[in-house]
Formats: structure tokens, C-alpha cells, sequence
């Protein structure tokens, strides 16, 4: 027999509890769930009225930008426009804007305040934290499990940090993991059971996920195995897994097709062609470079987990966990989802070196750590009463400093630059409203608080023929946001000085780019610089 059999058999034989202690342990399952909910949302709460300013700022800054513009411009979550890129609209293909919609109806009732967007996060974020009480405490046959589990996504600092940024990664973690609760239910349980209803819930919830973010179709790894192997370990075809899982991927893929038709910017499609395909590609005909791809997932991927993911306790634990027996009804979707991350981690995350990228291993981690937690704590049951609250004592006592270990990993990500804030928001009050601009730094949240709309470049490779071809389209502003990056572009600052400059624009030199505004004798000093730079003085 399993490890799989021998649990069901134990669940089939004990005997029932009374109404009343079911009630009763029921009670307390929920009240320490909603004990724990209260202190995720409390460590959630730090500096919540943050700009989105905060790590990463690019990302919030875009989904800000759509929200705000999904408000103010097209209320249709198929066609998410960013800020940027020239004159709007600026349609851009991205996953399902599922956080920015949401914000965005907040908007169109209250006013565009970025504090919906987080608020949205915490949400899908705490929604998680339930789900992995229910998932934990079924999959282990163990309240403590599933208990132990919501505690340790709570505090995950990957969790607490960026279960309050306004961004769509919260929403995919969610999703993923209610499915995957929903779906391996479906694959452990006997054939004659697998009602339609339960299937159409399980394919509900995965489309959801795989739109909310196509990164959760990792799941199809881990479903697959738990359908192959099942609950009692024989090996059968996974059609189940095939039936919750197509109308998802089907979905991915008109919504993808639909949007990028469109769309200016290609992002979910782009960064697959440009980056990750190509790595992958001169991994498999270079040794050398497969050699430096492993290196890698060996050292900066377990870096990120045990750091600003998981923390390094919770890390270590999750580690052991996995080395030891799991004993849970589907042993088979726990391996399958720890293959699927290293799969995924291998492919993408080799590439595009971003910790929030692993969010989907966080839901496996708080599983496996949860269900350690809680085997090592029910061993405790026997010694005497002093010895048992010692233990309690001790355990508290390593929760506050988890916790606070925890908050020192992710404490940089806070911090964001207040006199960059200071001086978007004072742009916003001088620059001619509704005025395209040309913004010399790539950061959409500066934009955003400028609330303006155009093109972020880099200083060092624009051209004068760029800037020309802007200003034809309608930008009236340069911003040299990084003046001295723009000085070193010679050309381009030479050509500039044909403009003047804007009073009262605070640190940043801006440019009055109307061709109306052009200063005298500025062809004479252009063809003077052109001289120059023929004679080699420049």
C-alpha cells in the first residue's frame, strides 16, 4: 500500500466525532484562521499609502496607468492602454487586467485613488491565505496543516510585500491555488464522482488563473500527475486533467490573439520571442551556455526563495519538508508542482531574473512547510503540561522572529525617492494639461503622477530625428529627467538648445518643444555644432 492508502484507510476506519466536537473543532479552525487573516492584513497595512513608487515602480506605475485610463478613457477590460509609446491610445497585451478593472470601477464611483489597486491585492492576497487553510487542512487530513500553512503565507515577505503593490500577480496566486484545491479533489476522487459541477468549477477557476497570468499554466504539470496517479497510485489516463484545463488554454489563447490585434506594445508575446525562447534555444546548442543556466536555477533561484520570497526559515523548512515523507491524499500534485516550478523557474526565471516571478511556488512552499510544522508540533502531545506550554511559548517566541527576519528581507522594497515623487507632482501642475511629452528616463510612474501622456526613452540613445518625429505628433515637452545621461548625448543636446526652457520646472531642465517657440539663430548654431563635429571638436 501508499503512503496515500494507508492515510485514506486511517480517514475510512477512525471513528466519527460527535456533532458537538465537530462543531466545536470547526470553530476553532475558523477562529484561528480568522486570527491569522487579522495579522496578515495588519503586516499588509505597512506603509499602504505609499506612491507606486515602491519596488518595482515600473510595474505599478503600468498598472496604475491602465487602471486610471480604464476609468477615464475606455471602460473595456480588452483594451488595457499604458501611458506611453506616443499620442493614445496605447494598447498594450498584457495578461487579463483583471486588478486595474476591479480598481478602475472603484474609480468611476469614488475618484482615481491608487490605495483601490492595493486594496485589491491585499484581498486576492488574504484570499489566498484562506484558501491554504482549506487546501492544507484537506490535502493532509489536519486543521494544523492547513492551519500552519495560512500562518506561513501570511508572513512570507514575498507575501506581505507584494500582497499590497497594485499589481496582477496576486490575483494569478489566488486563482492557482483554489484551482489546484478544486482540481485535485477532482483527480483523487473515484471516477463515479467526478460530477460535472465539480469539473466546470475546477475549469472556471483554472482559466481564471491562466488569464490572471499565463505563468499559472504551470499548474497543467502538477494536475497531470495528481490525475495520473490518482489517489491510490495506479496509473490511468489523465483525461480529467485534459477537461479543466483546454477551455483555459483555449481562452489564453484567443484573449492573447485578440488583444495583441490591437495592441502596440506585445508584451506577453515579445518577451516570450525575444528573451525566453532565444535562451532556451542557445542553451540547447551550447554547453557552455546550458552550463551557466543551470548555474543559475542552482544559486540565484533558491537565493530569491530563501530571501524576499519565503524567508529563510520558512525556506529551510519547505526544503526538509520535501526531503522527508509527505503523507498527503496526492503526493503525486505535490512532486508534479515542485517539477513544474523548476521547469518554469529553468525557462523564465533563468532570464528574466525577477523574485515576484515565483509566485507560484510560495502556495507549494506554505503547503509543505505547514504540513512539517504541524507533524513536528502533534509529536508534542505526549510530554507534561509545563513542558507542552514551554513548547507554546517557544513557538511564539520564533513566530515574532520569523516575522521580523521576514520584514528586514523585504524592508528596501518599501523605499522609494520622495523628491522624485515631489517633482512628478509639481510637473503635473506646470505643464500644459493634456500636453504629449517626451520623458528622458523609462519609469511609468513618473509619468502616471505627472498625469501625462507620450513617450520614456532613454537620453544616451534618442536622436534628434526621434525628437523631431515626436514633436511632429504632438509632444510639446522634454524632460530631462537623468540630465546628465542627456548631456553626454551630444548630439541630442546640442539640438535641443534650439528650445527654451521652461521656467519654474523645478530640478529637471524641460524643453518648450512647439515649433512656434523656436529660439533665434537656432539653425546657425546647429550647423555650427555640425562643423564642429566634422572637425572633430566634439
Amino acid at each position: 500500500m501508499t503512503a496515500s492508502d494507508d492515510l485514506n484507510a486511517g480517514l475510512a476506519t477512525s471513528p466519527l466525532p460527535s456533532a458537538r466536537s465537530w462543531i466545536e473543532s470547526h470553530a476553532v479552525f475558523l477562529a484561528a484562521l480568522g486570527a491569522i487573516l487579522v495579522l496578515g492584513l495588519a503586516l499588509r497595512l505597512i506603509d499602504i499609502h505609499n506612491p507606486v513608487m515602491d519596488h518595482p515602480a515600473w510595474r505599478q506605475g503600468d498598472t496604475a496607468a491602465i487602471a486610471r485610463n480604464f476609468a477615464q478613457l475606455n471602460f473595456n477590460i480588452f483594451y488595457p492602454q499604458t501611458d506611453y509609446d506616443g499620442p493614445p491610445p496605447n494598447y498594450v497585451q498584457l495578461e487579463l487586467q483583471i486588478v486595474p478593472y476591479l480598481a478602475a470601477a472603484g474609480y468611476k464611483l469614488f475618484g482615481v485613488h491608487e490605495i483601490f489597486g492595493r486594496a485589491i491585492s491585499i484581498a486576492f492576497s488574504l484570499g489566498t491565505v484562506a484558501a491554504l487553510a482549506f487546501f492544507g487542512r484537506w490535502l493532509f487530513a489536519s486543521a494544523g496543516a492547513g492551519l500552519a500553512a495560512a500562518l506561513l503565507y501570511a508572513i512570507f515577505p514575498g507575501s506581505v510585500y507584494y500582497g499590497r503593490t497594485f499589481m496582477p500577480d496576486t490575483a494569478m496566486a489566488f486563482f492557482l491555488t483554489a484551482a489546484l484545491f478544486a482540481a485535485t479533489r477532482l483527480m483523487t476522487a473515484a471516477p463515479s464522482r467526478a460530477m460535472p459541477w465539480s469539473m466546470t468549477g475546477s475549469a472556471v477557476l483554472l482559466a481564471l488563473a491562466f488569464l490572471a497570468k499565463p505563468v499559472s499554466l504551470l499548474a497543467v504539470v502538477a494536475l497531470l500527475a495528481a490525475d495520473a496517479f490518482g489517489a491510490a497510485g495506479k496509473v490511468r489516463l489523465p483525461w480529467r486533467t485534459l477537461a479543466v484545463t483546454l477551455p483555459g488554454i483555449v481562452c489564453v489563447w484567443l484573449y492573447l490573439r485578440y488583444v495583441g490585434s490591437h495592441a502596440e506594445w506585445q508584451w506577453a508575446t515579445a518577451i516570450t520571442q525575444l528573451h525566453v525562447v532565444p535562451s532556451l534555444v542557445h542553451a540547447a546548442t551550447s554547453p557552455h551556455a546550458l552550463a551557466q543556466k543551470l548555474t543559475v536555477l542552482a544559486t540565484t533561484v533558491p537565493w530569491m526563495l530563501a530571501t524576499t520570497m519565503l524567508g529563510p526559515a520558512a525556506f529551510g523548512v519547505a526544503v526538509v519538508a520535501l526531503l522527508g515523507p509527505l503523507r498527503s491524499r496526492s503526493d503525486a500534485l505535490l512532486y508534479g508542482w515542485v517539477a513544474a516550478i523548476a521547469l518554469y523557474a529553468f525557462v523564465v526565471v533563468t532570464v528574466e531574473r525577477v523574485d515576484y516571478y515565483l509566485f507560484p511556488a510560495r502556495p507549494l512552499a506554505a503547503l509543505l512547510a505547514g504540513s512539517f510544522l504541524a507533524r513536528l508540533t502533534a509529536s508534542w502531545s505526549g510530554p507534561s503540561e509545563r513542558i507542552r506550554w514551554g513548547f507554546v511559548g517557544g513557538a511564539a517566541l520564533a513566530l515574532l522572529l520569523t516575522i521580523g527576519s521576514n520584514e528586514a528581507q523585504i524592508r528596501p522594497y518599501y523605499t522609494y525617492r520622495h523628491e522624485v515623487y515631489a517633482q512628478a507632482r509639481h510637473l503635473h501642475t506646470v505643464l500644459a494639461p493634456d500636453a504629449l511629452v517626451v520623458m528622458a528616463h523609462y519609469d511609468p510612474s513618473i509619468l502616471y503622477y505627472m498625469q501625462h501622456k507620450g513617450w520614456e526613452e532613454d537620453p544616451l540613445l534618442w536622436t534628434p530625428f526621434d525628437e523631431e518625429s515626436a514633436i511632429k505628433k504632438g509632444a510639446r515637452y522634454f524632460i530631462a529627467v537623468e540630465n546628465t545621461r542627456f548631456r553626454r548625448n551630444a548630439e541630442l543636446f546640442a539640438w535641443m538648445q534650439r528650445f527654451p526652457l521652461l521656467p519654474d520646472s523645478g530640478s529637471w531642465p524641460v524643453y518648450e518643444t512647439e515649433d512656434a517657440k523656436i529660439l533665434p539663430g537656432a539653425e546657425e548654431r546647429w550647423q555650427e555644432f555640425r562643423r564642429k563635429e566634422k572637425r572633430g571638436k566634439i
